[in-house]
């Protein structure tokens, strides 16, 4: 049997299949910002920067959590897919990347870049002293929708700071699901979790209203962005795709939850930017 390729095994150690996630967010936002479709070279540079930051991200999550993840079968073979003088190359060089990329768009990114870069670490290292890292992982990914709208517009709106909120909100609630199966690793080791903090059933009602309140986020995007009832209408898809992940979590069955994790979230993740992008079309 054949060994997979360094790419494919670079692939499965940034997770890239999760990148489904953030990005239609980002390009949902920068439509929005437009009113339309930008100019190519404005979109390129949305979808590197958005690359190079991401794999800049999960290679330094990866670095930091390389002896925890060793320890987590659920996470023990991370360290074996790459050597960790490459995961720390797989920092350095996407973050310079994407940096480089921003000054490539606008003063504002540019400036901003180390700022975006700072969040999306930080994440990383909420566990060794605070229960809330669901919040902060939240604050990670709300970093996309409004990096790509400053990429178009170069100044902030009400619409980004809705979204943001919404994709904080958003995956805040699926990560508090996700954790409920490192729950007992993360209490032993001593780690920072809500779900070791108020335990599983108080978890799962936190990221109801989590997605709750990721509803009403949209809903005020869509307004403040004056979206038309493509987008509207979406939003009654996104409540079912959630009911249906939180229908699995209930079940308290990993395998379930780990295909609902996914199969949710990226439902509600290109239904977002599917339907954004049919509203401001058909109103371009």
């Amino acid at each position: 049997m054949s060994q997979p390729s360094f790419l494919s095994r670079v692939l499965k150690f940034i997770r890239f299949s999760h990148t489904v996630f953030a990005l239609p967010f980002a390009l949902g936002s920068m439509l929005v910002a437009a009113h339309g479709l930008p100019n190519l070279r404005t979109i390129l540079l949305i979808l590197l920067a958005m690359v190079f930051a991401r794999t800049a991200a999960m290679a330094f999550n990866r670095v930091a959590d390389w002896e925890i993840d060793k320890a987590n079968p659920r996470t023990a073979e991370r360290h074996r897919l790459v050597s960790k003088p490459v995961a720390i190359g797989l920092v350095i060089a996407p973050a310079a990347a994407f940096v480089f990329t921003c000054w490539f768009i606008n003063r504002v990114c540019f400036a901003l870049s180390p700022v975006a870069l700072g969040i999306v670490f930080f994440y990383s290292l909420t566990k060794r002293f605070t229960s809330f890292t669901q919040f902060f992982i939240g604050l990670a990914l709300a970093v996309a929708p409004v990096g790509a709208w400053l990429a178009v517009h170069g100044q902030l709106g009400w619409p980004p700071v809705f979204l943001a909120a919404g994709v904080l909100c958003w995956v805040a609630g699926f990560d508090l699901i996700y954790a409920i199966q490192d729950y007992d690793f993360d209490r032993k080791r001593g780690l920072g979790s809500m779900v070791v903090r108020y335990g599983v059933p108080q978890s799962l009602r936190l990221a109801q209203i989590m997605h709750a309140a990721l509803f009403l986020c949209l809903v005020a995007f869509g307004v403040s962005a004056r979206l038309g009832p493509i987008y509207h209408a979406s939003l009654v898809l996104v409540l079912g795709a959630l009911f249906y992940e939180h229908r699995a979590a209930a079940r308290l069955d990993v395998a379930g939850i780990n295909r609902a994790f996914f199969q949710s979230n990226a439902f509600v993740s290109l239904v977002f930017v599917l339907a954004t992008a049919l509203d401001v079309m058909s109103n371009a």
